[in-house]
């Protein structure tokens, strides 16, 4: 029997970017934008346009970049929202835009204060305004699986005949739960009819860890559109994860009756380079994509895979893009090779200048470390890439840290043009670099999270730290990158500072589906 496509939606740069301190550049939004392009997802959500003029700059600039996927929008169900995100969709080559209404009781009486007549009508105006803009046109059930089963059938139908060609059924605040989400969609696609006339799609979020359960039950029910994120990001506790999506399909090929177009063997390094940019590690027991998720410590297993690998393994690690990288790069590299594995990571540069302050980058961190891998080339042209104007700089940094004596620092910064020195005690080195930071910038703000993590193996790997800082309502992640780890942890929380200064995060008018 032959299987029916399944429409790949990828969100990470609009659902994902909701995640506290997850905000990226416009440049960072398109080199992600790339990769998931070479991934071949069918459509990728670029962005809130009518949010900011920073998301709306963002969503033409990954319009412009795509060529063969396509770039998406989200708006609001009022024509302000739709006019812009045509406005920004403009230059691309295939264009969606996605809007959405709230539709369960508890949203429409508290948070619209409407009645769902009213309701009804303003979607069926969004959906025929954007229909003047693109013929595809995808519109949403903010708060879907909480809403009135016959509500739903009006406004799915009302939609459909006023030019909706997706229509999305969302488990907004992931209060599904598989058997009774699936079901949902086949009774709905059943009632409503002309459901034959669009495509239906999931948008899972993972409150109760049921988001990648509900999109596949979702699936296994007549459901021909999952909309999901690289490693699960997203606002509270994530999306559904795509790599988990598409690989489940791909593996039970026996259950599922659906196939993606998914190019897998991109999977871990599209994770790495968000990962990388955002600053949220991924766990190492994380499915598909973590450290260990091919990892075999028992010996039962181990001897099990090295008999035949199918006894433990269900996938193989190659397929993902696990240890694909046969070109080792060091201190000897040259230009050509260097270049030749971005490429292969799908990285381009704006022009030779860029090209080569990374690859200036590459040889002093080669001088420190022996072998450079993949994840260490993706920190530094994060570290290039739209570099923003700093306010704050490291200019030295000297730590004493003795066993029995208060640990101290010695920091200067370049704030603007000036230079500033200052020196601290604290409960350990990075404590008092901070607590010397602070000393100068006084940011009265608080500090909400601090991580480590290592980019690779080994006792030479770089430290990435990641900092999440907090100023009057407004996060920030910072992250910084060295192998030595006080001096990783100095450059993240500069980094966050700067963004603090340089207005960071952008805020939704209305957070969507």
């Amino acid at each position: 029997m032959s299987k029916q496509k399944l429409v790949i939606f990828d969100t990470t740069l609009r659902d994902g970017e909701q995640s506290p301190g997850a905000s990226m550049t416009k440049d960072e939004k398109v080199r992600i934008a790339k990769m998931l392009e070479k991934m071949r997802v069918d459509v990728i959500e670029a962005g809130f346009a009518i949010a900011s003029n920073g998301d709306f700059e963002s969503v033409r600039a990954v319009a412009q970049a795509v060529k063969d996927s396509t770039v998406c929008s989200l708006a609001r169900a009022v024509y302000a929202d739709i006019d812009r995100a045509a406005e920004a969709l403009k230059g691309a080559n295939s264009s969606r835009i996605h809007t959405f209404i709230a539709t369960s009781p508890i949203h429409m009486q508290y948070k619209l204060q409407m009645a769902p007549d009213k309701v009804l009508e303003q979607a069926v105006k969004a959906v025929k305004r954007a229909r003047n803009y693109t013929d595809d046109v995808e519109f949403s059930l903010e708060d879907g699986s909480r809403s009135e089963f016959d509500f739903m059938c009006r406004i799915t139908e009302a939609a459909i005949a006023a030019g909706a060609t997706t229509i999305n059924v969302p488990d907004t605040v992931g209060y599904g739960e598989p058997e009774e989400y699936g079901a949902m969609f086949k009774r709905l696609i059943e009632a409503v009819p002309n459901s034959d006339k669009a495509i239906f799609s999931t948008h899972c979020h993972n409150d109760l860890g049921l988001a990648v359960a509900n999109s596949l039950a979702a699936v296994m029910n007549g459901v021909r559109q999952v909309e999901c994120t690289i490693n699960g990001l997203g606002e509270r506790a994530g999306n559904a994860a795509l790599e988990e999506v598409v690989m489940a399909v791909r593996t039970r090929k026996d259950i599922f009756p659906v196939e993606t177009r998914i190019a897998t063997e991109h999977i871990v390094s599209t994770s790495r380079l968000v990962s990388g940019i955002t600053g949220f590690p991924v766990q190492p027991n994380k499915a598909i994509v973590g450290a260990n998720a091919f990892a075999h410590e028992s010996g039962i297993h181990q001897d099990g895979v090295l008999k035949h690998r199918e006894t433990y393994e269900i996938m193989r690690a190659e397929d993902v893009g696990w240890n694909t990288n046969k070109i080792v790069l060091g201190k000897h590299s040259g230009r050509a090779a260097v270049k030749a594995r971005f490429e292969d990571l799908g990285i381009t540069f704006a022009g030779p200048d860029q090209l080569n302050e990374v690859f200036i980058r590459f040889k002093a961190l080669a001088d420190k470390k022996h072998e450079i891998f993949d994840e260490d080339l993706q920190r530094l042209v994060s570290e290039v890439a739209d570099k923003i104007e700093d306010t704050y700089s490291l200019v030295s940094l000297e730590v004493c840290s003795k066993t029995g004596q208060t640990p101290q620092a010695q920091i200067k910064l370049k704030v603007s043009a000036e230079e500033k020195v200052a020196t601290a005690e604290g409960s350990g080195p990075v404590d008092a670099a901070y607590k010397a930071i602070e000393k100068i910038a006084s940011s009265d703000t608080d500090l909400l999270l601090y991580s480590v993590n290592a980019i690779t193996k080994g006792t030479e790997s770089q430290g990435e730290v990641t900092v999440r800082l907090e100023r009057r309502g407004q996060i920030v992640n910072g992250v910084g990158s060295d192998t030595d780890i006080v001096a990783a942890s100095v450059k993240a929380y500069l980094n966050a500072l700067n963004l603090l200064e340089y207005g960071g995060l952008r805020s939704h008018p209305q957070h969507g589906v």
